[in-house]
Order: structure tokens, then sequence, then C-alpha cells
């Protein structure tokens, strides 16, 4: 046996790979325009399924994440307003506690309705409203 009988065909791959394309497509009985109907139709195809692909993944993954975060978020502030809360009520207790003491009661009592204890006197100042203007005549 030589080299020239075992040598195929110079044949280039691409046509062989057509010419058994439509040999296979004309023995199903489909027509060769069908064939390039079809693949006219694979391109939008793709892209449709890549489209909902990508809106399925948004729903998936973008959106709650998204929502997470703004929990997030709002999970800090209503930290921060608590801490903020429990710091104001800390001093109202101790402003509660400080009012309850006979030191401040009277203070307040002296204060704010002019109170005073028994065997005392009360004594008020009055102010006189009375200015004095006097006029220069030249």
């Amino acid at each position: 046996m030589s080299n020239d009988e075992h040598d195929l065909p110079d044949l280039d791959l691409d046509e062989h790979l057509e010419a058994s394309e439509t040999e296979r497509d004309e023995a199903k009985g489909r027509h060769p325009a069908a064939t390039s109907r079809r693949a006219s139709w694979e391109r939008p195809t793709r892209i449709a399924v890549a489209s909902l692909a990508l809106v399925a993944i948004m729903f998936l993954f973008v959106f709650p994440t998204r929502s997470y975060l703004a929990q997030q978020h709002q999970v800090t502030s209503a930290r921060n307003a608590v801490a903020a809360l429990k710091q104001q009520n800390a001093q109202l207790a101790l402003q509660a506690k400080r009012l309850q003491t006979p030191g401040e009661i009277e203070r307040l009592a002296r204060e704010q309705f002019n109170m005073v204890l028994p065997n005392e006197q009360a004594y008020t100042v009055l102010s006189s409203d009375s200015t004095t203007t006097t006029t220069a005549t030249p």
C-alpha cells in the first residue's frame, strides 16, 4: 500500500459539514430554506431567554439585596433612636429622684408658689415703675 492510496480527497472541512447538513435536512424532508429560517429565529430566541434570565436574576438577587440594605438602615436608625431614648430616660429618672428630696421640694415651693415655712414671714419687694424723664429746653 502506498501513501497515495490512503490519502483522502482534498475537501475543505466547512464544505464537508455543509454538505452533510444539507444531506441530513433533505433526508428528513426539510427544505434548505426552512433551516435558514430556523437559524434566523435562534438569535432573537437567545436574546429573549437571556433577557428573561437577567430579569429572574434581578428578582432573585438584586431586589432582595436592596430591601435587605434598606432594612439594615432602618434597624440602625431604630437602634440610634433607642439609645437616645435610653439616655433621656436615665436623665429623667435622675431628675425625678432629685425632685423627691425635701430640699428640692422646698426650693420649688418657694420659687414657684411663694410659699414659706411656718413661723416665717414672706416679703415681696416691689420695684418702682415710675421713671423720671426730663426734657431739656435749649
